[in-house]
């Protein structure tokens, strides 16, 4: 995908969260995010894209010291879905106002503005998800989104330790887990190396050798797996080798 596509996806997706949260009750617990309801949730993901947007907007260099930003909150939680719709909508003028390809200064391995426009997608789809899962929904989530998606995830991990601070602890004497799609004409194959001094996707993934740990499903299941919304255990993964480093592995991975 492109930062074109992926601004044209963050609208699809915050117009579908937008669908699945109208006319419900924000009170509501949301299952995959303890301790938030609907409404914590909508609030999150909508200070998600006004602080991004501001980030762009002043194309930032380095580090921000600040994450104040006026939010501008509705005064009642039934507000909350027109608030976050709007949101979205000053984000898609920046976009289209940024050239995507300017350096800018960003957490992860790519340091230019579409970092940010791609790190606002899958936040926003993976919170669209945890919202239609709370209202009993079964989330659709696109295969070419859901592959972009779990690269996103793994090529940036090794940078979130600030946040994600058990990320540090993703060690081990070198050994690989693979994690693999059973869906799509053959693209969908991730090799992480974990080192005694650290972790990154492989870039040769045809090693001669079979990982210690591979773990197989849909693209789409295997995004969620990786965040944390669905069990390895199921029977919708097919697991290989080495379980104490795919234990090790998801103790210590969440985002």
């Amino acid at each position: 995908m492109n930062p074109d596509q992926h601004g044209a996806a963050v609208a699809a997706e915050t117009a579908g969260f937008v669908a699945t949260i109208a006319a419900v009750d924000l009170s509501l617990p949301v299952p995959t995010c303890p301790g938030w309801t609907l409404g914590d949730l909508t609030q999150h993901v909508g200070s998600v894209h006004r602080w991004f947007t501001e980030l762009l907007r002043r194309r930032i260099q380095q580090p921000p010291t600040s994450r104040a930003v006026d939010l501008r909150l509705p005064e009642h939680p039934d507000g909350l879905p027109d608030w976050l719709a709007a949101g979205a909508g000053e984000a898609a003028e920046v976009f289209a106002a940024t050239d995507l390809d300017e350096p800018m200064w960003a957490w992860g391995v790519d340091q230019h503005a579409r970092f940010w426009v791609r790190r606002m997608l899958f936040e926003t789809l993976v919170h669209r998800v945890d919202a239609q899962l709370a209202l009993g929904l079964s989330p659709h989530v696109d295969r070419v989104l859901a592959v972009d998606g779990i690269d996103e995830f793994l090529t940036n991990l090794p940078f979130a330790s600030s946040f994600a601070p058990l990320t540090a602890q993703l060690r081990a004497p070198h050994q690989t887990i693979r994690f693999s799609c059973t869906d799509g004409d053959g693209d969908g194959d991730w090799l992480v190396g974990l080192r005694p001094d650290g972790f990154a996707l492989v870039a040769d993934r045809a090693e001669p050798r079979a990982a210690d740990a591979t773990v197989r499903g849909t693209a789409a299941d295997l995004l969620l797996l990786l965040y944390g919304r669905l069990d390895r255990r199921s029977d919708t993964f097919h697991l290989l080798g080495d379980p104490d480093l795919l234990d090790h592995w998801f103790a210590h991975s969440a985002f």
